[in-house]
């Protein structure tokens, strides 16, 4: 198919950011992927909301359906999350996701971003810069879902545009975003549910799964991308008896690493 007690301390304070942002649902009916049912505390006030981008694709600049890429698996996957954040963690989190895009300021009541498919996405100039201008202010951004060479390179044509200075550079297991809450020294690629017809955990020719990121100034990782894996696909499908619970684990327990590594750095 086409995310311990000082810490969350940190993280209650902090989510003023989000509770800000609160003003209302907004619906993308016409552009879901996998729809879900709307839970009965959609509209609760709380720390922390999951945030969805909205972007332009590759193909002709159309956002929604038959060329758009960012609503996958949208919403299913984000609100099977947010249960998990809810069950495995004290984060005060809204039930449902807010869909945010770069063409308003709206992007900077959200400290945390995720964005599926960027193989495809592809950003103009303004909103390249004020993405930069986001990132820079202290939000994070993890990108999820594209796989192997080519789509690398369509993702890049719009990093570069966001930050030429800065390089993308590998991300080593002593990373602390991937010990904040769980320790993942011990990674693995997780596929999308493609694999149960293709016989294969990759996509493309996205053989191996790469973790990487972009820093700012200060050391903190600010784009979290995570090539060559369907971490989104895990948290979708997680529901599902066929597919194999040890990678929708990994998954919630990945999202929930940088939610809380974005939240507190």
């Amino acid at each position: 198919m086409r995310l311990r007690a000082a810490i969350l301390l940190s993280i209650l304070g902090l989510g003023v950011w989000s509770a800000f942002a609160q003003r209302g649902l907004r619906s993308f009916l016409d552009e879901e992927d996998n729809p879900a049912p709307m839970p009965a505390d959609a509209n609760e006030r709380t720390e922390f909301v999951f945030a969805r981008l909205r972007y332009p694709s590759k193909r002709n600049g159309y956002w929604g359906r038959g060329g758009g890429s960012w609503a996958t698996d949208y919403p299913k996957a984000d609100r099977q999350f947010l249960q998990g954040v809810r069950r495995l963690t004290r984060i005060h989190s809204r039930s449902v996701e807010e869909v945010v895009n770069l063409d308003t300021d709206d992007v900077y009541n959200f400290p945390w971003i995720y964005a599926t498919e960027v193989g495809r996405w592809d950003l103009n100039e303004r909103q390249s810069k004020r993405l930069r201008e986001y990132l820079l202010k202290g939000g994070f951004v993890m990108t999820d879902d594209f796989h192997g060479t080519f789509e690398w390179g369509v993702f890049m044509e719009s990093v570069e545009r966001t930050f030429p200075d800065r390089p993308v550079v590998e991300l080593e297991n002593k990373e602390e975003i991937f010990h904040v809450l769980y320790d993942l020294s011990q990674r693995q690629q997780v596929p999308g549910i493609q694999m149960f017809f293709t016989g294969r955990v990759y996509e493309n020719d996205g053989i191996e799964a790469r973790w990487r990121g972009i820093f700012d100034d200060k050391g903190r990782v600010m784009l979290g991308i995570c090539h060559n894996m369907d971490l989104g696909d895990a948290w979708e499908w997680a529901d599902h008896p066929q597919y194999p619970e040890h990678y929708a684990s990994l998954a919630y327990r990945v999202g929930v690493n940088y939610i809380i590594y974005a939240m507190t750095h």
